[in-house]
């Protein structure tokens, strides 16, 4: 099976600061994790820096055309879930832009519930392909992960869990082989800009031990962590 992105990560490509500031608080409000650039000339380095579940890509940005970041997108990660959001609502426009590659068009004023139900709706349709066409599970003993449908159970019992903390969790099974440090785990729990608390990673972490067991998470003390030894299912 392929291997699926840790958490859903969105780039904001977007000009309008009053406008975009609404996107990006809908959407980190939706539970997602949002980075924002402001110019073309950024989307290059941000697909760089990091892996995205989607781009929102506004059509009228000051140093570059909308068709051209798209088509960079397509070039660089084909499978990249690309939502257009722009004031340029003719048929012409929307035929053009699904013709050479989004997968999904907005017209401004938008809707913010209607724009992070078609996120949701590309995101899952993502997943069911990267999952190849199966509701995938991952496991870790008595431990059992939905990503589709963010849930987890322990034992055949669901535990609730906030979006972060079922990102971290999804991220330690998904490397269960692999220590992994501090930093790289804040990597999955936020996005540009946002601030972290020094003692972030370790808080969820005791959250994640309460919730199912100590043992389930390991500390590699100055190293990082990494799931434990696996339990039997009762």
């Amino acid at each position: 099976m392929a291997e699926v992105k840790l958490q859903m990560r969105i780039l904001m490509v977007e000009d309008d600061k009053l406008f975009g500031a609404a996107m990006q608080k809908s959407l980190l409000r939706a539970g997602y994790a949002v980075d924002w650039i402001e110019l073309g000339r950024d989307l290059v380095g941000a697909m760089r820096a990091a892996e995205y579940d989607c781009v929102m890509l506004d059509l009228n940005l000051p140093d570059a055309s909308g068709e051209d970041c798209l088509k960079t997108i397509r070039e660089r990660s084909p499978g990249m879930s690309v939502i257009v959001v722009t004031a340029r609502g003719g048929l012409i426009d929307r035929v053009r832009l699904l013709e050479i590659g989004a997968d999904d068009y907005l017209v401004k004023p938008v809707d913010l519930d209607e724009m992070n139900a078609r996120v949701r709706a590309i995101t899952r349709r993502v997943q069911h392909a990267q999952a190849g066409g199966t509701s995938a599970v991952l496991s870790h003993g008595a431990l059992k992960l939905q990503p589709a449908r963010r849930t987890a159970t322990w034992k055949g019992q669901l535990v609730p869990l906030t979006n972060r903390e079922f990102w971290l969790l999804e991220t330690l099974v998904r490397k269960k082989s692999q220590i992994l440090s501090r930093e790289r785990l804040e990597e999955t729990l936020y996005g540009w800009g946002d601030e972290i608390d020094s003692n972030a990673v370790e808080v969820y972490i005791h959250h994640l031990r309460r919730k199912f067991e100590p043992g389930l998470i390991k500390t590699v003390r100055g190293v990082g962590y990494q799931l434990g030894a696996e339990t039997i299912d009762d």
